[in-house]
């Protein structure tokens, strides 16, 4: 998985591109295609998932297979750690 970080439209010291990467490796991270009025005008992608150190990050990205454009990164949500959570105990 190769990330494209030019021109980043966040601030990369508040998360770190390693943080975010480890996110998308985490073997519990959730990547879903949004549905709705929003997914048939755009062709992006959010990820839930969890850093080595345990910090939960979302993204919004974009992707053709091989490279990966993040176009957003934070901190999740109660809502969307719920999620993670909720999704993370149905694959065990």
């Amino acid at each position: 998985m190769e990330f494209d970080w030019s021109d980043a439209s966040f601030d990369l010291n508040k998360i770190t591109p390693k943080e975010i990467e480890e996110s998308f490796e985490d073997p519990f991270a959730v990547k879903l295609l949004p549905d709705g009025e929003y997914a048939e005008n755009n062709t992006r992608f959010f990820c839930l998932g969890k850093s080595v150190n345990n910090r939960a990050i979302f993204s919004l990205f974009w992707t053709d297979g091989k490279l990966y454009r993040v176009i957003i990164s934070r901190e999740m949500t109660v809502e969307e750690q719920g999620l993670y959570e909720r999704l993370k105990a149905q694959a065990v």
